[in-house]
């Protein structure tokens, strides 16, 4: 396959995407410690999308609808008093990929290729999936633009918001639904499985080197990116399944980045 086609092209194009979305929603993941919930919501993305393929409608629009449950769920859960968190994401999560592996064993003759749904495909993206993409990574930027402070504020003070009226249940559910909506967002790239190194690594990555927001959230950006290209290009040249080769990337340069800090002088 030449470099330059047309599928490689959109790939390219994709992964750029992509990159530039989970690094800007990795950030808040990583500072809010988010990752055991993104996690879930990979796992519990999975029987909306299955169902989607099923009745034959879109595969984000299915993926949306499981996922704004599963947030709202686990938005309702840690609010409980003596509610463990913690349990109830990991039952969602579990609880969310048996659904979809029921759902896939109910149809005989299924035909759709469940790994596309598990680790992605992007070489099969279309002009369609780009718009998407490009789409949910400009209104991301702008509610995070807009909602960056309130954002942070609960994040890091949930205590003093409260105390201040400020309605932290409403800010954490407007943050877990857009972390929802990136992460369906992504299904076509790379999958629900593999989602999750490339909203973590790079963002984690990010924090080893600095704890500024701003600056943060361009490393993550340009480290997101860098792994998804990277194993786009190794993906090409060496016949590998493309959205195992941007995880282990993604893996690569956190890897990398704590070995750096190790050495480095801060």
């Amino acid at each position: 396959m030449h470099w330059w086609d047309d599928v490689m092209h959109r790939a390219v194009a994709e992964v750029v995407l992509v990159g530039a979305l989970t690094g800007l929603i990795g950030v808040q993941v990583v500072a809010r410690r988010l990752s055991f919930f993104t996690m879930a919501l990979t796992h519990a993305t999975f029987p909306g999308v299955v169902a989607a393929s099923i009745i034959g409608v879109n595969l984000l629009a299915g993926g949306v609808v499981t996922g704004a449950i599963v947030a709202l769920g686990v938005a309702a859960l840690t609010r409980r008093r003596g509610q463990d968190a913690a349990a109830a994401t990991g039952v969602l999560l579990s609880g969310g990929f048996a659904l979809g592996a029921v759902l896939v064993a109910t149809q005989s003759g299924f035909s759709r290729d469940l790994s596309s749904f598990l680790v992605g495909s992007i070489l099969t993206v279309g002009a369609g999936d780009l718009v998407t993409t490009a789409a949910v990574l400009a209104a991301v930027a702008v509610i995070l633009a807009l909602c960056g402070r309130p954002l942070l504020f609960t994040g890091f003070d949930p205590a003093g918001a409260r105390a201040m009226g400020v309605p932290t249940g409403t800010w954490d559910v407007i943050l877990l639904l857009t972390v929802e909506l990136v992460v369906v967002t992504v299904v076509p790239a790379i999958g629900t499985i593999l989602a999750l190194s490339l909203i973590v690594a790079p963002a984690a990555a990010a924090r080893l080197w600095s704890d500024r927001l701003p600056v943060m959230t361009g490393l993550a950006v340009l480290f997101a990116v860098a792994a998804g290209l990277a194993g786009l290009s190794a993906s090409s040249h060496w016949n590998l399944a493309a959205g195992a080769s941007i995880s282990l990337a993604a893996t690569a340069v956190l890897a990398m980045s704590w070995g750096l800090r190790r050495v480095v002088p801060a």
